[in-house]
C-alpha cells in the first residue's frame, strides 16, 4: 500500500476509525510526522487533537543510536533498548543525566506547540494515538506508556504502515491496533509515501490551531517551505 502524502494517509487512516466516532475520542498524534495524520483524523472524527512529545535518548559519543526512548506527562515514562544498554555499559549517570535533558527538550517543544495551553486531559477518554508509521516501535511504546498511566477509558494505537513484528509487540500497550499495512519487506516508513517531506514546527502549530478552532488549514500538511525548525 502506498500513500500520495501524510494528509492521504490520515483520510484513508480516519475512515477506518470512523466506528469510535461515536466515543467522542481523543487524538493525540506524535509530532513532527504524525500530526498531519492526526489532523485528519481528528477532522473525521469531530475530536479535538493535541501532541504527545517522544524524544529519544541517544548513547554516549553516539547520539544517533538509541538507548530507548522518554515521554513527558504526570508520570514522565521511560522505555530503554536493553541489548543497547547492556553493549555499551550505560551507567545510571549518565542515562539520568539524557533523561533530564530530554524531558526538558519535551516541555520546550509542548510549550511551543501548545501555544501555552494545557494538554487535554484523557482520563476516562477513548484515545486514539496516531503517527505517520512505525520502524522499531521504541517512541511509539514509551508514547503508550506515557497514555496508559492517564488513566484513559480505551487506548488505539492507529498507524498508515509498520511491520508486523512491530505491531505485535505493541498489542499488548493498548486495547486496539489499526493499521493499515503491514508489509513483509518494511526498510522504513518513508518507501510507503510519495512525498513523504519534513513536516516543520510551523505546520505542527498550524494543525493544532485549525485543529482547536475547528477552522481550515491555511496550507497543505506536506508543503515543502524551508522554515526555521525548533
Amino acid at each position: 500500500m502506498m500513500f500520495d502524502d501524510r494528509k492521504d494517509a490520515g483520510r484513508r487512516l480516519a475512515t477506518a476509525l470512523m466506528r469510535f466516532k461515536g466515543e467522542q475520542p481523543i487524538v493525540l498524534a506524535l509530532p513532527r510526522g504524525g500530526v498531519p495524520v492526526g489532523y485528519e483524523v481528528a477532522r473525521a472524527l469531530d475530536a479535538p487533537l493535541d501532541v504527545i512529545v517522544v524524544r529519544k535518548l541517544g548513547a554516549p559519543g553516539q547520539p544517533e543510536l538509541g538507548l530507548g526512548a522518554v515521554v513527558d506527562g504526570d508520570h514522565p515514562q521511560t522505555v530503554l533498548n536493553e541489548d543497547v544498554m547492556e553493549v555499551l555499559h550505560v551507567s545510571d549517570r549518565y542515562l539520568q543525566a539524557e533523561v533530564a535533558t530530554e524531558l526538558d527538550e519535551i516541555r520546550r517543544r509542548q510549550a511551543r506547540y501548545r501555544g501555552g495551553r494545557a494538554p487535554l486531559p484523557v482520563k476516562g477518554r477513548t484515545v486514539i494515538v496516531v503517527d505517520d508509521g512505525i520502524a522499531t516501535g521504541g517512541s511509539m511504546r514509551a508514547a503508550l506508556r506515557g497514555v496508559g498511566r492517564a488513566q484513559p477509558r480505551r487506548v488505539v494505537l492507529a498507524v498508515p504502515v509498520a511491520p508486523l513484528d512491530t505491531i505485535e509487540s505493541l498489542r499488548a500497550e493498548v486495547d486496539e491496533v489499526v493499521c493499515l499495512s503491514t508489509p513483509a519487506w518494511f526498510g522504513a516508513v518513508g518507501n510507503f509515501y510519495r512525498d513523504f517531506s519534513q513536516t516543520t514546527d510551523e505546520e505542527v502549530i498550524e494543525l493544532l490551531d485549525a485543529a482547536r478552532t475547528g477552522g481550515e488549514q491555511g496550507a497543505s500538511p506536506d508543503r515543502t517551505e524551508k522554515l526555521h525548525p525548533l
